[in-house]
């Protein structure tokens, strides 16, 4: 099971970029979905979580209140809209399913890029 993730590029600092994955051939809207980073030299990252109904998010201290997760179950899609986009925000951004919801923890769920129920991710450059 894939997913696949869209939506990245370059902006300058203070931007916007809008992330989408969509996972076909699951049952989508039973799992837990995450947005989760890894810039060059740095461990994977927890970024944004959502539950399977889209009622319950967490995210990390750095970027609360700058990002918004959000899923449509119907389009098996979740999304990460990032405003206000820092350097620090560089990395590249994948998406991962998991049967619970994580709501808590800074690390990435077993398996990695490329394996059963994560994507290939999609790369976020922030830079002026």
């Amino acid at each position: 099971v894939q997913l696949v993730e869209s939506g990245g590029g370059s902006v300058q600092p203070g931007g916007s970029l809008k992330l989408s994955c969509v996972g076909p051939g699951f049952t989508f809207k039973s799992y837990g979905l995450g947005w989760y980073r890894q810039a060059p030299g740095k461990e994977c990252e927890l970024v944004a979580t959502v539950d399977n109904t889209g009622g319950s998010t967490y995210y990390s201290d750095s970027v609360k209140g700058r990002f918004t997760i959000s899923r449509d179950n119907a389009k098996n899609t979740v999304n990460l809209q990032m405003n206000a986009l820092k350097p620090d925000d560089t990395a590249v951004y994948y998406c991962a399913a998991e049967p619970q919801f994580r709501s808590g923890g800074t690390g990435c769920p077993a398996g990695g890029p490329g394996s059963d129920y994560w994507g290939h991710g999609t790369q976020v450059t922030v830079s002026s």
